[in-house]
């Protein structure tokens, strides 16, 4: 069973990386923007090469749900990772079928909540990786971690 991480686990330069990677497929591309961002270059081949993107892209969202997942498999928050916030989410290259993602995470920060202090605020930094190494999305986000209960 993995560790279980509490506010007073994480600490600033703490590093995770992701357990495993991600394979993206042209079917989940598509499936994905038919239903969420149908726009033409995540729906169809012929439509990508004739676009920006010069072929079959992944919808960014579909990109930051799949980095979502890998965040979750590699930091096993107690009770689940609970979002405060994106500050920041940039694509930085498309995503395309066959690719392998992978993610590197940092903290940045790590402060008591305010308004909760039975919770802590921890911010990190990500970065998504295909095969080739190339950053696919950045990222900084913010998450609820529980204080460690005394006994």
């Amino acid at each position: 069973m993995p560790q279980e991480f509490y506010y007073e686990d994480f600490y600033v330069g703490q590093k995770f990386h992701s357990l495993g990677q991600a394979k993206v497929t042209a079917e989940e591309i598509k499936e994905f923007g038919n239903k969420y961002d149908p726009q033409p270059f995540h729906l169809d081949e012929a439509a990508g090469e004739n676009s920006f993107f010069k072929g079959l892209a992944a919808s960014g969202w579909l990109t930051a749900a799949i980095v979502m997942r890998l965040r979750v498999q590699s930091i096993t928050v107690a009770g689940g990772m609970i979002g405060a916030g994106v500050e920041e989410m940039r694509w930085t290259e498309p995503v395309r079928p066959g690719d392998s993602l992978r993610t590197e995470i940092e903290v940045v920060g790590v402060r008591q909540s305010n308004s909760r202090k039975e919770y802590g605020v921890v911010r990190t930094r990500t970065l998504a990786f295909n095969q080739r190494d190339q950053v696919v999305l950045r990222s900084t986000v913010n998450f609820l971690a529980p204080v460690r209960p005394t006994a």
